[in-house]
């Protein structure tokens, strides 16, 4: 029978069973999952406090109390709290103690890993001689700081190279990419897996067998050719030096963090363990207070706010969704949609089409399957609840239907009308359109009031941004109900207000718009795209142009340049003269640039750029500007559209404006989104350079008044 010991803290409990192993379980019981903190760190070492007094001990397990995680990471809100580096400096130090306290420990050690393991929480489990985990696809374990613009503070970037080698340990700290049980157990991060239910007593036995000499980890020590790339200080520098060109390239310098993760394991694996360890708390201490963190933790804060329901008792529940039409944004939406929970009707105009789209669900699940992020019962399991039909009929049990059909105001009318005569009083009606007005889509139906746009973006599983538009006549029962079904699916929500291309749309539109501008002008494509690229865009705008479509393009141009043909706004119909031609981009092989026809990828790698469309500009020669003035032009076109936005009443908070921009558009992370860029680089500056390009290239480029106003107060957009 365990023995509990007493322990002045309720974040923890601490219990001896009758054959010497203790148990150490965490769980805070202020919060939904354990964290790092210095309250924690203090729980810890109070605790081996306590077993350095008993006697016969023969071993220790760790394990958390909450049923769905282990350990997610580090406190961020204490981070913010911080004054001056020391500080962060002073916390990172007492977590190597606390590392070497363990490591030190006279009985085995073992993590019993379930759930998500994040950051300091698998910092902790390096520490331990050995660590299984359970097979749940809820587990997952990474050291994800670098997408916080850190690096791992608790020891993780000494602990993690020496048990699973230097490239797979730079791999995983440079990118924060997670790790699935099945990987986790073939690289060596952890030793034995298990499912569920027998996690904690397998980790007893673990503990217990390690202490009497019959179990010990039987760790793979990779490839001969990797073995022999890493036992010497000069081939590791070759690994150095490509991890850092690597990370440059990728990006762009716009990080100070990646270069710190590898000056700290290549201190720790040259010069020793304790040099490594004071490098990655100095380090750790100087990131926590750059302004790239600052943005990067601010986002993830906004990020949780926007994954809270801000009217749950107004929500009705969703067990069914409807998605209407197949093709690649419903079954994307069918996809998130399943993974979640909710069953699916997808419908099309015929059974083999929406077929097919059932068919891409389960080939979505079953690349998950490949990897090991999933098993194939829960594949097959997922996919099943995806029901195709080419009828309406089936939508008569749906809680929400989402149409998913052409850019066609008719079309879209046509098809949620029909929707209204078979569905009953209460469903929700949402529309995926990029461009086209709600309220005008909703005149197709009868109840306006349960229509409002759920805009997904492609593709629908890997971008996590969900903007919903409400309109004059949303009620706000819909707003909750949509509001609750994408935060099971698994988005990062905003709510946003009917307009020519809502939000998001609408500053890309103009974003690029202004880039045709340039190549109007005469600018090269490669050279625009390399300058947006190097300002933070995962790809240049004509790039963007050949992944979404010249022929979309161009009708999300017309439908914004009738809204926005104003005194002010500049509209170029290059995209649509492209279009015209069947120059498309990907979809036709030829756009902006070649691709390889042979390349079946859903997003094609350039060959390079297609000099006829030179053709269509009566440019009399190339003339590029200078990289800078492109990314002024193209970065504050947008920020000046968004803050116009908020101006317009179509944002309702700065924060739905990053969240958007980021989540959605992809603008540079590492400044947070338009609006913590004004506050960074400060309204005024904003204002002075606007106005240069006022002064050269006319009233587009107008500073927003809100802009004006916030730069006269010198006041900002947040706190």
């Amino acid at each position: 029978m365990p023995v509990q010991l007493d322990v002045s803290t309720n974040l923890l409990s601490l219990a001896v069973d009758d054959s010497g192993v203790a148990t150490l379980e965490l769980d805070d019981p202020t919060a939904s999952v354990n964290k790092i903190s210095g309250e924690t760190l203090n729980a810890f070492t109070e605790a081996l406090d306590i077993l350095d007094a008993q006697a016969d001990l023969t071993g220790l397990v760790f394990t958390s109390g909450k049923p769905a995680s282990f350990i997610v990471g580090a406190d961020l809100e204490m981070l913010q709290n911080f004054e001056i580096p020391a500080d962060a400096r002073k916390l990172s130090g007492e977590a190597h103690d606390l590392g070497r306290r363990v490591r030190s420990l006279d009985v085995p050690t073992v993590a019993a890993l379930h759930g998500p393991v994040m950051g300091g929480g698998l910092e902790m489990a390096l520490n331990c001689d050995y660590r299984i985990a359970s097979t749940a696809n809820a587990t997952k374990m990474a050291l994800p700081e670098v997408q916080l613009g850190l690096l791992p503070g608790g020891g993780g970037t000494q602990l993690l190279p020496r048990l699973v080698g230097l490239q797979q340990a730079l791999t995983l700290m440079l990118t924060g990419k997670n790790v699935y049980p099945e990987k986790a157990r073939r690289m060596g991060l952890v030793d034995a897996l298990i499912h569920p239910p027998g996690l904690t007593a397998a980790a007893r036995r673990a503990a217990q067998q390690l202490a009497r000499g019959e179990l010990s980890p039987d760790r793979e020590d990779g490839s001969w050719g990797d073995r022999l790339l890493e036992s010497n200080p000069v081939s590791r520098r070759v690994i150095y030096q490509q991890a850092g060109k690597r990370t440059e390239q990728r990006t762009r310098g716009n990080y100070p963090a990646p270069p710190r993760i590898i000056d700290a394991v290549r201190t720790g694996l040259e010069q020793g363990l304790e040099q490594g360890l004071e490098t990655e708390q100095r380090h750790f201490g100087d990131l926590v207070f750059t302004p790239e963190s600052q943005a990067l933790v601010s986002l993830f804060f906004a990020k949780r706010s926007a994954e809270k329901n801000p009217m749950p008792d107004a929500a009705r529940s969703v067990d069914t969704v409807g998605v209407l039409g197949a093709g690649l944004m419903g079954s994307g939406i069918a996809q998130v949609t399943t993974e979640n929970g909710p069953s699916v009707v997808l419908k099309d105009q015929s059974l083999d089409l929406a077929a097919q789209g059932k068919k891409s669900v389960w080939e979505a699940f079953e690349a998950q399957r490949a990897k090991g992020i999933i098993n194939a019962f829960t594949r097959d399991q997922r996919t099943e609840r995806v029901v195709p039909t080419a009828d309406y009929a089936p939508l008569r049990a749906c809680d929400l239907v989402i149409e998913a059909v052409p850019e066609e105001l008719s079309i879209k009318h046509d098809v949620l009308s029909d929707v209204e005569d078979v569905v009953g009083p209460n469903t929700v009606l949402a529309s995926n359109t990029s461009a086209l007005p709600i309220t005008q889509i909703a005149e197709g139906v009868d109840d306006p009031s349960r229509v409002l746009g759920m805009h997904y973006f492609s593709p629908v599983p890997d971008i996590p941004l969900l903007e919903i538009v409400m309109t004059e006549q949303t009620s706000d029962t819909a707003l909750a109900t949509a509001y609750a079904a994408g935060l099971a699916q698994g988005k990062t929500v905003i709510v946003v207000r009917d307009g020519p291309g809502f939000y998001t749309t609408r500053i890309l539109a103009l974003y690029m718009n202004e880039a045709l501008l340039l190549f109007d002008a005469g600018a090269e494509v490669e050279a625009v795209d390399e300058a947006m690229k190097d300002a933070g865009f995962p790809m240049g705008p004509f790039e963007l142009f050949d992944l979404v479509g010249l022929d979309v393009a161009a009708k999300i141009t017309d439908i914004m340049g009738d809204a926005l043909a104003d005194a002010r706004v500049t509209i170029s119909d290059s995209a649509a003269r492209l279009a015209e031609t069947d120059l498309l981009g990907q979809k036709t092989n030829v756009g902006f640039y070649r691709y390889d026809a042979d390349d079946a990828a859903d997003d094609k790698d350039p060959e390079g750029v297609n000099e006829g469309v030179y053709h269509f500009t009566d440019a009399p020669t190339r003339s590029t500007p200078p990289a800078e003035a492109i990314q002024d032009r193209l970065l504050l076109m947008m920020v000046n559209e968004a803050v116009r936005c908020l101006e317009d009443g179509v944002l309702r908070a700065p924060i739905d404006g990053d969240l958007g921009a980021v989540f959605g558009l992809g603008f540079p992370p590492f400044r947070g989104g338009p609006f913590r860029h004004v506050d960074r680089e400060g309204p005024g500056t904003i204002v002075d350079a606007l106005e240069r390009l006022e002064a050269r290239h006319g009233d587009r480029f107008r500073p927003a008044e809100r802009l004006r106003t916030q730069a006269a107060q010198e006041a900002f957009f947040y706190d």
